[in-house]
């Protein structure tokens, strides 16, 4: 009866992870689609800087 519980909860926690992740997903495309390209651009240019990769 322990085995059957656990492997029960563990499948719940796969797919909460995974409509997490989807939802995640899907708000980064939204938000990002209704961005400027410029904005989108310096973001992601100020994140080069922060994290030290050279991008000149």
């Amino acid at each position: 009866m322990t085995a059957h519980a656990a492997a029960a909860a563990g499948t719940t926690s796969g797919a909460l992870s995974i409509v997490a992740a989807a939802l995640i997903g899907l708000g980064i495309i939204v938000f990002a689609g209704h961005l400027q390209a410029q904005t989108l651009h310096d973001a992601a240019h100020d994140v080069r800087h922060a994290t030290g990769f050279p991008c000149h």
